[in-house]
């Protein structure tokens, strides 16, 4: 049984991890919106020489932005958003909540398909003057502010107050994603005001919104192009930037998906097989130790195949309690994954009664050869036997 019960916890981790990698790549593709890019910063390279992960450089800028905007160079690009970003603590009166501060356009508001649920967005003008001014998430507005109205009100980062003149409408997204925890300034308040630095003009990320799902590839080449010309590439080869789409974010995750699914996967085949095997040598044993009972059951008129049913019966049984107990160790096994890794775990009822019923399965194709055995055992060669 220990075997069928480490098989279905193999089944339920695979089948909850699955689950969290698709449900990942949703709430991605949904904080992504749709028909668009995102472009990242190259890669760099610390003191100690060691080379960092795409997104550490600073490649990007608001003139390649201003430049990917460019409807006569780049005609299948919509509308682009330069984004810069950092995690900040905010208050507003006693009230303290850490969250994303994000520069951009007025742009971003187009690329990204957010509405405004109260108050409004930020302008060219907000842009022109470095206004003092922010939009909130919903989910920031409803903590800071316990949930009265936020717009008119203040909140404060880094000794610098600014006036909330929106809240974004909601947009659904999981716990792990941050579509609704953001304050939005104005690009030029966070590069002159808020963060300010050396480098003022680069950006965290360009998003590129193409004209339709039709024009995507089309809009990926051209933005492609344009940034190895602006940064005096010879080619794409060497590019100190990575462009990513919907389609990009799905294969990755995928196959990423497909790999837990394949290895979890083995694993459960090979624990059911060693524990069905295990099932059979139980079920070999009780039925040598009970020989004496079958043959009195057989001598009193018990035909073979009521036999044959009972020790299919204990099989299933052991098949039964080896799925249940591998359902809860699963599924509890999965409410630890999340604290440990950065993976997350959505269990299935639907794998859950699956799984069960593979067990059952389990033990009873097993227990087929000692119920058999059992079956056929003549009524005088077991009352004989000691």
């Amino acid at each position: 049984m220990l075997g069928i019960l480490s098989g279905i916890t193999a089944v339920i981790l695979s089948a909850g991890i699955g689950n969290g990698a698709r449900a990942e790549v949703r709430d991605q593709i949904n904080e992504l919106g749709t028909n668009i890019l995102v472009v990242s910063p190259g890669s760099s390279t610390d003191s100690s020489g060691v080379r960092l992960g795409f997104g550490s450089a600073s490649t990007l800028t608001r003139s390649d932005a201003e430049a990917l905007a460019n409807s006569e160079v780049a005609p299948d690009i919509a509308a682009v958003a330069a984004v810069s970003t950092t995690n900040v603590s905010v208050s507003a009166g006693e009230t303290n909540w850490t969250t994303t501060l994000t520069g951009t356009t007025p742009s971003w508001q187009e690329v990204r398909s957010r509405e405004v649920e109260s108050g409004r967005f930020i302008t060219e003008e907000d842009i022109e003057n470095a206004a003092a001014v922010t939009v909130l998430g919903p989910d920031t507005a409803e903590e800071l502010f316990d949930g009265g109205n936020a717009v008119g009100q203040s909140i404060i980062y880094n000794g610098h107050t600014l006036k909330v003149i929106g809240v974004l409408e909601e947009l659904s997204s999981s716990e792990e994603t941050s579509n609704n925890d953001l304050a939005i300034v104005p690009s030029s308040t966070y590069a002159q005001r808020l963060i300010g630095g050396s480098d003022r003009d680069t950006v965290s990320s360009i998003y590129i919104k193409a004209r339709s799902s039709d024009t995507l590839s089309a809009a990926y080449q051209e933005a492609e192009t344009l940034l190895v010309n602006l940064h005096g590439l010879s080619s794409s080869d060497d590019a100190d930037f990575a462009i990513a789409s919907q389609e990009s974010i799905l294969t990755a995750a995928s196959s990423v998906d497909q790999t837990m699914t394949v290895m979890l996967g083995s694993i459960a085949i090979i624990s059911l097989l060693v524990g069905g095997i295990g099932v059979m040598n139980i079920m070999l044993v009780s039925v040598t130790e009970r020989i004496h009972e079958i043959g009195l059951r057989k001598a009193l008129g018990a035909r073979p195949r009521l036999i044959r049913r009972q020790f299919l019966a204990e099989a299933s049984i052991l098949g039964l309690a080896g799925g249940i107990l591998g359902v809860v160790i699963g599924i509890g096994a999965g409410a630890i994954v999340p604290r440990l890794t950065d993976t997350r775990f959505i269990a299935s009822p639907t794998a859950s009664l699956a799984a069960i019923g593979v067990g059952i399965g389990v033990g009873v194709l097993f227990g087929v050869y000692p119920a058999s055995r059992a079956a056929r055992l003549a009524p005088i060669d077991a009352l004989r036997s000691e």
